[in-house]
């Protein structure tokens, strides 16, 4: 990905232009947002390329000095000087009214775009014009918390870069420890799902031959990553994070590998939030990793649940709340302290706990009809199923914070996951495995609840009641796999947490709605 070349043909048009430009600039430290909008709309005037070029990397610049009140003075401007031209566009609209042909079509779609995108396009032809712009958007969008009649420049940016940031343009490339130290660097800093805490912790993941590390890379972002997955190679379907993150165990052959774990997924640029990624990284992988290992048949992840613990939390002080009255009296357990630390309120607590996920995922609906859960959006979007409860499964103070130790498993099944999308796509249906949709109904006297992971020697005759009632008969095969996908998971100890993979049968959940939840931003990060 050598783009050198290129960038000094930039750089050299740039210099140049700087010299058949005569402007007198003002002294540094006196850049006004007036004057940088008057210095757009020289641009959006029509130079020749060198000036033109030149121009816009000084806009660049400048805007790069602008702190933050007059950086929001210029996003006012670019919202109320640069939108459509109105006079243009009521023209437009009124020669395609009098004769509706391809041609006025044309014009009038040529018409309605607002003048901020063609100023965005030449403010890319500046040497580094990609990068600054997608900086320029991260301030947008923090200023978008308190502004949002600013959210027509943010769109015009989400148009132009889901262009700019094509799959087609993207680099994947394999992340170990040869990789430039500059990059290497960038990944410990971008993590946010499962913190790297010094080298040593960063070589633990990318270096021993059952551990993988892959990103995106764009060529207008030299060795700066926009998305990365980490990749654990194991032999079965683990339990706990704790035991992926160790950095002293025992490597495994890659060869015997027949599960690959995706456990963390970090979206590395704030600037390019909304531009998905990561169904194209996943399925990117999936395809070099399987070439590579062919015994691989089992592609899953190991997920947190950043939004658990405040609907949790919502639903036991709520009067109509999806949780039972017993299950909400056990899971007052979560309110004493050191309660992960102890083993007899863990095990009170761990059905209560498996039944309330259950119903976070299957039931729980923000006010857009969509699982309240983020990362379970992505997945779910993505083809993916749900798979297993984990639990408890992340006991660091982050996994308590976010969810009370709860992780999810996402299966790929990778003749499923188009049918899977469908589903998710067009009524925000949420496929479930069977023992999941189980832990969601009212707990049966003659049928006890099997805990996700419990013992495997489960009652088959009662499993087969469980089913009829659902009107889903389950065929011999299909409890052969829901029994061999829900081993015991180990507990997690204090700190970093267990690591878990299903792999049952599955079912169609509707999207039931249910209490509405307000939507929670996960800070640049979506985990596997």
């Amino acid at each position: 990905m050598n783009t050198s070349f290129f960038g000094e043909l930039l750089q050299t048009i740039s210099e140049r232009g700087r010299h058949l430009l005569e402007r007198r600039r003002e002294p540094l430290g006196q850049v006004h947002s007036e004057s940088l909008a008057d210095l757009c709309e020289a641009l959006l005037s029509g130079r020749g390329e060198a000036s033109g070029t030149a121009l816009a990397r000084e806009i660049l610049q400048r805007y790069e000095e602008l702190k933050t009140g007059p950086r929001i003075a210029f996003f006012e401007a670019l919202a109320t000087r640069f939108g459509p031209d109105h006079a243009r566009l009521g023209k437009a609209v009124q020669a395609f009214q009098a004769d509706p042909n391809d041609a006025t079509a044309h014009a009038l779609h040529l018409a309605t775009e607002p003048r901020r995108q063609e100023l965005f396009r030449r403010l890319n032809l500046a040497p580094h014009g990609t990068a600054s712009l997608v900086r320029m958007r991260e301030h947008l969008l923090a200023a978008m918390a308190r502004r949002t009649d600013l959210e027509p420049i943010d769109a015009d940016f989400r148009h132009l870069f889901a262009s700019w940031f094509n799959r087609g343009f993207l680099v994947l490339r394999r992340i170990d420890w040869s990789t430039p130290a500059a990059v290497l660097e960038r990944i410990i800093r971008y993590e946010a799902v499962h913190q790297i805490r010094d080298w040593n912790d960063l070589r633990a993941r990318i270096d021993p031959p059952d551990r993988r590390c892959y990103a995106f890379f764009h060529p207008a972002l030299v060795d700066d990553p926009l998305i990365f997955v980490e990749v654990a190679l194991t032999r079965e379907i683990p339990g706990a994070i704790g035991p992926i993150l160790a950095t002293e165990r025992e490597p495994i052959d890659p060869e015997r590998a027949t599960t690959a774990v995706f456990y963390s997924i970090s979206n590395c640029q704030r600037g390019l939030a909304s531009v998905s990624f990561g169904s194209f990284l996943i399925k990117q992988v999936v395809a070099d990793i399987s070439r590579d290992f062919p015994r691989l048949s089992t592609y899953v992840t190991l997920s947190p649940a950043p939004n658990f613990a405040s609907w949790l939390k919502r639903e036991r002080a709520a009067e109509a709340s999806l949780l039972s009255e017993a299950d909400r009296i056990a899971l007052a357990r979560l309110d004493e302290d050191g309660w992960w630390e102890n083993k007899a309120t863990l095990e009170e607590v761990r059905d209560p706990m498996l039944r309330a996920a259950a119903n976070y995922y299957l039931n729980a609906r923000d006010r857009r009809g969509r699982p309240v859960d983020s990362v379970a959006r992505f997945h779910l979007g993505n083809g993916a199923r749900l798979e297993r409860l984990d639990w408890p499964a992340d006991l660091s103070t982050r996994g308590r914070e976010q969810s009370y130790g709860l992780m999810v498993n996402y299966l790929y099944d990778l003749g499923e996951i188009e049918q899977n999308h469908e589903a998710y796509a067009e009524s925000r249906t949420v496929i479930a495995a069977n023992a999941v949709r189980k832990l969601a109904k009212p707990p049966r006297a003659l049928v006890p609840t099997k805990l996700i992971g419990g013992d495997k020697s489960s009652d088959k005759k009662a499993d087969a009641k469980a089913a009829k009632a659902d009107g889903k008969a389950e065929g011999k095969a299909e409890g052969k796999a829901d029994a061999k996908a829900l081993p015991k998971p180990e507990t997690a100890a204090a700190g970093p947490s267990p690591d878990d993979t299903p792999k049952p049968a599955a079912e169609a959940a509707p999207a039931a709605p249910a209490a509405a939840e307000p939507e929670k931003k996960v800070e640049a990060s979506t985990t596997a």
